[in-house]
């Protein structure tokens, strides 16, 4: 198979339909996890993070030219979650997507890299995200990456503990070479 060519960028205006796209069709596969009340409630939380405003920066990544991955910065835990209380001073991600047609090709890492890289640039020392169980895959690919458990920094979603993860920026090998 031919090396495809992952491009990752700022989203634009016009991203606003793809991402909304590449969001659902990503996070989709946990509809069959959740009820039907909480899986609302998160398609909800998904589409508003389209357009909220709290985001330092919203990348993309483009396969072939189409948009088939997102993720999207905050400046600290109050901004991504409104709990100020949690005390994450540095760049979160969150809401990182991939389209599953795209899977496997290292866009997710790509779009980790750039937000690494970007954290970086802000004069970040960490990277950090939160995920649960039921995102398992996600966490082999975070802890593949360097991603630690912080485990001060995470949280109890009704029933679900929400697990935090960070990336030392200075030691990774994402941002070497």
């Amino acid at each position: 198979m031919p090396n495809r060519q992952i491009i990752v960028r700022e989203a634009k205006p016009d991203d606003r339909d793809a991402l909304k796209q590449v969001l659902l069709d990503a996070y989709g596969q946990y509809e069959a996890e959740l009820s039907e009340e909480l899986w609302n409630g998160y398609k909800a939380s998904i589409l508003a993070s389209i357009d909220g405003s709290e985001t330092k920066a919203k990348l993309v990544a483009e396969l072939d030219g189409e948009v088939v991955g997102s993720v999207f910065l905050f400046d600290n835990s109050e901004a991504a979650y409104g709990l100020p209380d949690l005390g994450i001073h540095s760049p979160i991600i969150r809401l990182l997507a991939v389209a599953r047609q795209a899977r496997g090709h290292g866009v997710a890492t790509e779009l980790i890299r750039s937000s690494a890289r970007l954290a970086s640039l802000w004069g970040a020392e960490t990277l950090h995200l939160h995920t649960s169980d039921m995102m398992d895959s996600a966490v082999r690919l975070y802890e593949r990456l360097g991603f630690e458990r912080a485990y001060d920094k995470e949280f109890m979603n009704g029933d679900k503990l929400v697990k935090s993860y960070r990336l030392q920026l200075k030691e990774t090998a994402l941002l070497q070479g």
